[in-house]
């Protein structure tokens, strides 16, 4: 008979891991008597983090007990009390290769529905001291799964459970799973999940994402999980490319055009993408890389990018030293920041040196024969001497039908003329967008320093642009994700205090921290944390794909191997650690 063996709640608290301080909600307790199901939770339980776990279609979780006999065998441990797998009900019966999707049942004097699998994390990897824990669960189809709560009544442990609905399309708990989060994503059960109304939205949408990139043949890893569309490379690694021109643009940018040493046509690049120059400034210094976006039109057969002299070694060399003749290592054309196909309005914002993947993305929409879409283009500079490429966005401003720009000085120089050098002094704002009457349902892209994107995206959310519409690039790191740890200061990249090791070596290139691999770290996510690198992830144990980052050059080792390798030219750092010296967009 299926039954609850046991009711468990439990209250955020702080746990010491890894020299860091984590909130969660993870350690349940078995409680006596009877609880409320609420619509959220049970009565005496809450959650840490709500962007994983909680809410209406988190709102109980499930675990078997035939999961625990399992895993004690597995583990060969008898240290297991109900709530270690930080359920809410422990069961008798509902095997997650047996319950499916949309399936209710009476409990009690409450109804509650399969909403989704668990969504495994760390967390289950911390409380069970196995790091290697929401791998197991996912690998081994023993995930758990949630309720929502359709009618809320008392529940307690001892209350049959009775099955008073089958879910369409009688998909298991276990099937949804595996289509997630293994390798294999066939397109007849991927159909069959997007039509089931009782899958949360979350998962709806992952499934929706993996439909659409099978349907398309696009075989570029794990659609669903990955938080942006993977892009094929031409070519992994570096290669020698042929600087063909060097032009100075303003008073600190100068471009640089780029093609093969054979003469042939490089290939075609998308609109916003950037490359990586490897370059070694002097014949005894080690070699620096950096990201420079590529600026010229698209297909053109060369590779154009606009450097801006700040100072560092890379710029330094690049304006001094770098001339037509010269050869250069460089990438593949690579990043997921690209103008979008369509026939929506588009914005395109920069400032400063931030205007280079946007004006690739204004080439594009200036030479798309297929549709006329409304360009409006806004750029911020200090005045004119600091305004690169002003003549060619004018240009091709000129050639759009309906293009619409305003350049904008924050100090203008003695010469600078209103009206003829720029429209507006002062700052790119929203009310600016406005006032030239900006549709709020065009497509905004932005590029610029951190204050300029935050000053930005802010407005854009008070103006209550969907935030699906608003695509950013950043020059420098990225966010972290980090779920559930708390406090600390946040430091910038460094070098960590002990000596470095003897191993391959490891860049993080958008940081600016390169050093040997030491055996001492068990992942490349562990080495990125000890320098400060911001980094991204959840599982910590090649699941969820959040730790996701392109690898530009060298070769890895997973352990685990990852349930769904990552596609050509990106890593999972969590489980990974260097078999040669190796570059990552970190």
């Amino acid at each position: 008979m299926n039954a609850i063996i046991s009711v468990n709640v439990g209250l955020p608290r702080d746990v010491k891991w890894r020299g860091k301080t984590v909130r969660t909600a993870i350690w349940k307790e078995p409680v006596n008597g009877r609880v409320l199901a609420t619509r959220l939770n049970l009565t005496g339980d809450a959650q840490a983090d709500l962007s994983g776990h909680g809410g209406e279609q988190r709102a109980v979780m499930v675990y078997q007990l035939a999961s625990y006999r399992y895993w004690e065998s597995y583990l060969r441990r008898s240290d297991f009390t109900y709530g270690n797998f930080g359920e809410n009900f422990t069961v008798e019966g509902l095997a997650d290769d047996e319950v499916c999707i949309g399936d209710r049942f009476r409990i009690g004097g409450a109804i509650f529905e399969v909403s989704q699998p668990r969504v495994t994390c760390y967390k289950l990897g911390l409380r069970l001291n196995h790091p290697e824990m929401p791998a197991l669960v996912v690998s081994h189809h023993r995930p758990g799964f949630y309720f929502r709560v359709i009618q809320e009544g008392h529940v307690g442990a001892g209350d049959r459970i009775e099955k008073i609905a089958n879910g369409e399309e009688q998909m298991t708990v276990a099937e949804i799973d595996a289509l997630l989060y293994s390798a294999q994503h066939p397109i007849k059960a991927l159909r069959r999940a997007v039509r089931i109304p009782a899958l949360s939205p979350g998962w709806q949408a992952s499934m929706r994402a993996l439909l659409d990139a099978a349907e398309k043949g696009e075989d570029l890893g794990n659609a669903g999980l990955s938080a942006a569309p993977a892009v094929p490379v031409s070519w992994r690694g570096f290669k020698p490319l042929k600087v063909v021109a060097s032009r100075e643009e303003s008073i600190d940018v100068r471009s640089f055009e780029l093609a093969a040493l054979d003469g042939s046509r490089l290939p075609v690049s998308l609109p916003g993408q950037h490359i990586v120059l490897r370059l070694r400034p002097t014949l005894d210094s080690s070699p620096v890389a950096r990201n420079y976006s590529l600026c010229g039109p698209i297909g053109a057969g060369t590779y154009t990018i606009a450097v801006k002299n700040e100072g560092g070694p890379a710029s330094e060399f690049l304006h001094h030293h770098v001339r037509a003749g010269d050869v250069l290592e460089v990438s593949a054309p690579r990043g997921s920041f690209t103008l979008a196909p369509g026939t929506d309005p588009i914005v395109l914002m920069s400032a400063g040196i931030g205007v280079t993947p946007l004006l690739a993305m204004l080439h594009a929409a200036a030479n798309d024969d297929r549709h006329s879409r409304e360009v409006w283009w806004f750029y911020a500079a200090r005045d004119s001497a600091h305004h690169p490429f002003a003549d060619q966005v004018g240009a091709l401003m000129e050639a759009l039908k309906r293009g619409h720009f305003c350049n904008i000085y924050s100090r203008p120089g003695a010469s600078d003329r209103l009206g003829i050098n720029y429209d507006v002094q002062g700052h790119v704002t929203v009310a600016l967008l406005q006032q030239m009457g900006v549709p709020r349902i065009a497509e905004f892209y932005l590029c610029g320093p951190a204050g300029f994107l935050a000053d930005l995206m802010e407005g854009l959310k008070a103006w209550d642009v969907d935030a699906s519409r608003i695509h950013t690039e950043v020059f420098g790191a990225s966010s972290s994700l980090a779920p559930g740890v708390v406090g600390g200061a946040s430091l910038a990249p460094h070098l960590p205090p002990d000596p470095q090791g003897t191993g391959p070596r490891v860049t993080f290139l958008r940081s600016g921290i390169a050093l040997r691999w030491d055996a001492r770290f068990r992942s490349l996510l562990e080495l990125a944390e000890a320098c400060s690198v911001p980094v991204r992830w959840s599982c910590r144990s090649g699941v969820c794909h959040n730790c996701e980052s392109d690898l530009i050059d060298g070769r890895l080792r997973y352990s685990p191997e990852p349930l769904d390798p990552p596609p050509e030219g990106k890593a999972l750092i969590c489980c990974a650690t260097p078999m040669t010296d190796v570059t990552l967009d970190l």
